[in-house]
Order: structure tokens, then C-alpha cells, then sequence
């Protein structure tokens, strides 16, 4: 058991659960997370963090979880569902009056297609597609831990992720990005930045059972985000190709699939948050 007051467990140390860690102050928080593969483990330990190997078919130590007062789970559902629940649901539940916060990091997928409408954390849930579907149901499963066990679990709705080495400037210097044009097509985006600070207001005030809506100011067209971030860069953008015939990859189209514009207004008046990048203008300029 860790000596220090609060002991953060990552189920999946990936871009969000590492720009979480990275905020929290050393004296006060261990920090343990855990990939797929040893190899993963061992870059969790160069970042300077515990680590222990975790996948569909491979349990931690029942004894790993002592001491743990926080969890970030962001490990995908698998084809047999979510594996933190089936694996480590009934174990969490033991440990329910330890564990201060969960957080589920699910996405806006689960609302669905809306025609570009808008939704907020009231708004049905009617995903369109399988993996909006699996989330869903990995949703369902974590709020059945907080009902019937009282674990304190909070879920996360994150829209597209961007940040250092995953952004719209990266991919236009690696000649990998295009401008589709879907008609009426919006999508809502957030900096792991925020997505940092966010997790750490929820930490901060607690309220289990609560989602939340994890994204910026201002949902927009893909081929806007594409355009701003060529002029930062100082070059042409690429040419404007119909969505028809962009011969998109099965997950990319699944993205386009759905067009809403998501509210962000529970993070701010709930949580306090103020946003450090509050639309993608901010943040791609930051990322220059």
C-alpha cells in the first residue's frame, strides 16, 4: 500500500489517463496503470509510474486494488464486453466504501446521429453504431456498480481527442489528412489537456452517478479544423473531396455516421471548470 494519501489505478494508461497523472502533485498521489503488454508496462515505468499487465483475459492481482482511492478506466469494451467489469466488477464492489471516485471514459457516441443537433447529458441515448452500442452497455453495467453497490462511479462522455502528436497539424505534415465534405456534417472536439483538468474537478467534487459532456465551445465541420490548421502551418490545404468519394476506412465512416453538436454547460456550472482551450482555434494554436 502506497504511503501517500490518495493512490490513483489506470485501467488503460493511454493519452488521457497519462495527461491526468502528469497533473497531480508527487507528494500526494501514487500512480498506477496498466497496458495490454509488458512492453507497455515498461513504458509506464519510464514515465515513472507502477505498472502491471491488463487485458480481456488477464485479471490484476485481487491485491493490486488495496490501498487504490481513485480509478480511471479507459480500457474499450472487447468483443465480450467491458473487461474491468468482468474481470474486476465484483472486487470493485467489495472495495466500494474505499474507492472516493471512478471515472468511466465513455464517449458521445452514445447519443447517436442528431442531424447536427444538439445534445447535453438529458438527451436519450440511441447509438448508431457498434461501438457506440458497446459503450452503452459498458455505461449501463458501471452505473448497475453504483446502484446496487454504491461505488462511486462518474461517467465521461469525451468527444474527438486531440493534443501533442495526435492533431490536424501532425497529420498534414505527414501528408495524412484530407478535407471530406459531408453536407451538414459537425463534430465535437476536446484537448487531453481538458479532459485533464475536467477529471481532476470531478475529483475535486465528487457527485457518483453523474455524467458528464467532455468537449469544447464549438462543434465544426472536419474540413474547417483541416483548413485552420494548414494556415497555421503557413501551407495550401488539401484539395475538397466529397464524402462519396472519399473511400474511407470502415472506422472512419462510422465518425461521419453521426453529426450533433454536444453542450459542454454541466462541466462548467457543476464543476467550476474553466476550459484552457476552449475551441480548437485555442488549441491547435497552442500546438503549433
Amino acid at each position: 500500500m502506497s504511503e501517500k494519501p490518495n493512490h490513483l489505478l489506470c485501467f488503460g494508461f493511454g493519452f488521457s489517463a497519462q495527461a491526468l497523472a502528469a497533473i497531480l502533485p508527487e507528494d500526494e498521489w501514487a500512480v498506477t496503470g496498466t497496458s495490454r503488454s509488458p512492453q507497455g508496462c515498461d513504458r509506464i515505468r519510464a514515465l515513472g509510474f507502477d505498472a502491471a499487465v491488463f487485458n480481456d483475459e488477464t485479471p490484476l492481482k485481487s491485491s493490486m486494488l488495496d490501498g487504490v482511492s481513485h480509478i480511471v478506466v479507459s480500457a474499450p469494451p472487447g468483443k465480450t464486453g467491458d473487461p474491468v467489469l468482468k474481470l474486476h466488477g465484483a472486487d470493485l464492489a467489495r472495495r466500494s466504501a474505499h474507492i472516493k471516485w471512478l471515472a468511466y471514459l465513455s464517449t458521445t457516441g452514445v447519443y447517436g446521429d442528431r442531424q447536427g443537433g444538439w445534445v447535453d447529458e438529458t438527451s436519450s441515448l440511441q447509438p448508431s453504431t457498434a461501438r457506440g452500442n458497446a459503450r452503452l452497455a459498458a455505461e449501463t453495467g458501471w452505473m448497475n456498480l453504483w446502484r446496487d453497490a454504491g461505488l462511486a462511479v462518474h461517467l465521461f462522455r469525451l468527444a474527438g481527442i486531440y493534443g501533442p502528436d495526435r492533431n490536424q497539424l501532425q497529420s498534414l505534415r505527414n501528408g495524412k489528412t484530407r478535407r471530406v465534405i459531408k453536407q451538414g456534417q459537425v463534430f465535437s472536439r476536446i484537448h487531453v489537456a481538458d479532459i485533464a483538468g475536467i477529471l481532476r474537478a470531478s475529483m475535486e467534487k465528487p457527485n457518483p452517478g453523474s455524467a458528464y459532456n467532455v468537449c469544447d465551445d464549438e462543434a465544426a465541420p472536419p474540413q474547417d479544423v483541416v483548413a485552420y490548421a494548414a494556415e497555421l502551418l503557413g501551407i495550401e490545404p488539401p484539395p475538397e473531396i466529397a464524402f462519396e468519394d472519399a473511400e474511407l476506412s470502415d472506422m472512419a465512416k462510422s465518425f461521419y455516421a453521426e453529426s450533433k453538436r454536444v453542450s459542454n454547460q454541466k462541466v462548467k456550472t457543476e464543476l467550476g471548470y474553466s476550459f484552457i482551450y476552449p475551441t480548437y482555434h485555442q488549441g491547435l494554436k497552442a500546438l503549433v
